[in-house]
């Protein structure tokens, strides 16, 4: 299993940015498909998951200004970041878990940088 990750850059505080994570190779359908970010000396946390069947979970930080979807003809989960702020700046990292046999797949990271 693959997981390309796409749509990071630089934005100015309260823009927006979509983040894509297109997986490819066998991925049971029944599985949990997220993003968590890492920021420098920060642990890597959770900014956004959803499931197959459609249950989401968001970060506190992101509520009310981030949305997760997918895609799941095209195995493509998407991230919409609105009303950016400094603090959002981070690498983010598309994941993707199997609910039936736990194996859990990376994407490589994409930068968001948010910044005047």
């Amino acid at each position: 299993v693959q997981l390309q990750a796409s749509g990071g850059g630089l934005v100015q505080p309260g823009g927006s940015l979509r983040l894509s994570c297109a997986a490819s190779g066998r991925i049971f359908s029944v599985n949990m498909s997220g993003w968590y970010r890492q920021a420098p000396g920060k642990q890597r946390e959770l900014v956004a998951r959803i499931s197959s069947g459609g249950s989401i979970d968001y970060g506190d930080s992101v509520k009310g200004r981030f949305a997760i979807s997918r895609d799941n003809a095209k195995s493509t989960t998407f991230l919409q970041m609105n009303n950016l702020k400094t603090e959002d700046t981070a690498v983010y990292y598309c994941n993707v878990r199997s609910l039936i046999t736990a194996a859990d797949y990376w994407g490589q990271g994409t930068q968001v940088t948010v910044s005047s």
